[in-house]
């Protein structure tokens, strides 16, 4: 049986390196969103304080 435990692993890593992978995805989006927002708020702060100026 050493053959099927081996597969076995090989699956278990598999489906964890699926698992890691979609987890980053989402944390990317996640990033890509926060900068965004971040890049926005610098915008509007910039005109504001042109617009006061």
């Amino acid at each position: 049986m050493p053959c099927a435990d081996a597969e076995w692993q090989h699956k278990q890593k598999s489906r964890k390196l699926r698992m890691l992978r979609f987890w980053r995805d989402g944390l990317e989006r996640q990033l890509a969103a926060v900068s965004a927002a971040i890049s926005t708020l610098e915008q509007q702060i910039e005109r504001d304080q042109s617009a006061q100026s």
